[in-house]
């Protein structure tokens, strides 16, 4: 098929050509850098150097295109993510989700393409249900100020995915990656966090995680195109866990010191109210959606087989 992507170079968007790649699919990337299309080109893509603002040019390059399928994989998240003031860092990623899709939808609609699948968060469900969250339950739409512009991005980026006429939408609400280009590698954001003590345990630590390999996501985002289905599901893998107990077992595996233990109260004056919600209120995801309608299963089932096999590869590099 031909598609396009937007979005090719991000941390699940490399594995996602090469699977594509390799199973004989004709795709044109889309980025606003030349040198990312440089590199993109050495791939056997067509790369087209163009700005997701830039409505026009968008829309002449997804036409000339002439996609089936259309693959939304866009972010602008910092690489040094400051938490406590994360509304502020996330206003680039806002327009994204929001203008940015909407540019990209109608570039899709005028190209004829058939399907549009877009990259969603698994991770912003409403905190005041039971249980795993599953694809019908709501987002938080009611979360506190410092951060409900996040939640309302995300809405906006599902509505026009899933209610746009004449094409299926698709949303993959991702759990939180780890494996290349992640913040759990070796040089990320969270190691680095986790080494100085300033990723603490917050009140029980009872926010649940939903992790999801970069490579199972990329190949669940495969099973989606070759499935062609609309709606929303949850790419996470099997074994959502709670915060005190995954980080103590990260922290052995990165040989770190124990991590800081801190009340509820302390957290949130200290790290604010998202970080209070992300360590303390968050709800797993359910994946059973996405492995009975896409037949979809994780090759890293567990969190802990995925973060094992990645130090594995880190210490292999390193004896190299």
């Amino acid at each position: 098929m031909n598609i396009v992507i937007a979005g090719a170079t991000g941390a699940i968007g490399r594995p996602l050509v090469a699977h594509l790649l390799k199973d004989g699919h004709n795709i044109t990337a889309i980025t606003r850098s030349p040198e990312s299309a440089g590199e993109l080109s050495a791939q056997g893509m067509t790369a087209v150097v163009v700005d997701v603002f830039d409505r026009e040019k968008l829309i002449k390059a997804v036409v000339e295109a002439q996609p089936e399928v259309v693959i939304h994989q866009l972010t602008s998240i910092p690489a040094n993510l400051d938490v406590r003031n994360i509304a502020e860092e996330f206003v680039q990623t806002n327009r994204i989700r929001t203008e940015g899709t909407r540019n990209l939808m109608d570039a899709a609609v005028k190209a004829g393409a058939r399907q549009f699948i877009a990259q969603s968060y698994g991770a912003l469900y409403s905190p005041h249900g039971q249980g795993l969250a599953t694809e019908d339950q709501p987002l938080y739409l009611d979360a506190p100020d410092t951060f409900v512009s996040l939640v309302q991005a995300i809405d906006t980026l599902e509505n026009i995915v899933l209610n746009t006429p004449g094409i299926t939408g698709t949303v993959l609400r991702y759990g939180h990656f780890y494996g290349p280009g992640t913040g759990y590698t070796a040089e990320g954001v969270i190691v680095d966090a986790v080494r100085k003590r300033q990723m603490p345990i917050i009140g029980g630590g009872n926010a649940v995680f939903s992790f999801i390999h970069v490579e199972d996501a990329a190949a669940a985002t495969v099973l989606a195109v070759n499935h062609g289905k609309a709606g929303i599901f949850n790419i996470v893998d099997d074994d959502p866990v709670p915060l005190h107990e995954w980080l103590p077992v990260y922290v052995k595996l990165l040989d770190a010191p124990q991590p800081m233990r801190l009340p509820k109260l302390i957290g949130r004056i200290a790290a604010g109210r998202y970080v209070l919600y992300i360590m303390t209120e968050m709800r797993g995801a359910s994946n059973a959606k996405a492995k009975r309608e896409l037949g979809w299963q994780p090759h890293y089932a567990s969190w802990r087989d995925g973060f094992r096999a990645e130090f594995a590869q880190l210490e292999k590099q390193g004896a190299a």
